[in-house]
């Protein structure tokens, strides 16, 4: 079974990390300088915090975390099946985290990326051919994309 994702921009990483761990009663399951993630079990959520990287409290991207890369592709065939446009990723390194991934983008140019962690990264970001600003949205200060 997979979880919705929620990514939020935040202008204070630490004030948002005490505020969510309380919300939800977990703390972080990753911390790293202006970013954080928690793994909610109930309800099944994952929620991302990006400090520094755009409006704060505006959205920053949407997405569904899944059991496999199997589901990965799955998603991928899906929406192309459908006619949307895809950006695929594999092996990209993300958000302290190495991921397969495909992105699609909605109507209102809301971002969703439908992922499988393959591994923990000590990196943030590490561009691939792949990689673009509808991608990984990281931080200014981390050396992705803005």
């Amino acid at each position: 079974m997979g979880r919705l994702q929620l990514a939020l921009n935040v202008s204070d990483i630490d004030a948002a990390v005490d505020f969510y761990s309380k919300v939800f009663g977990v703390g972080p399951a990753k911390r790293q300088p202006g970013y954080a993630n928690f793994a909610v079990v109930d309800p099944p959520l994952k929620l991302v915090l990006f400090e520094g990287a755009g409006e704060p409290g505006s959205l920053n991207h949407l997405g569904v975390e899944v059991d496999s890369t199997d589901d990965v592709t799955a998603a991928t065939e899906r929406f192309q099946s459908a006619g949307l446009e895809t950006l695929v990723e594999d092996s990209s390194t993300c958000c302290y985290a190495t991921q397969d991934k495909v992105w699609v983008q909605g109507p209102d140019a809301q971002r969703w990326e439908f992922y499988k962690v393959l591994s923990d990264s000590d990196t943030f970001f590490a561009p691939t051919p792949e990689a673009s600003t509808y991608a990984c949205d990281a931080p200014a200060t981390s050396g992705a994309p803005t």
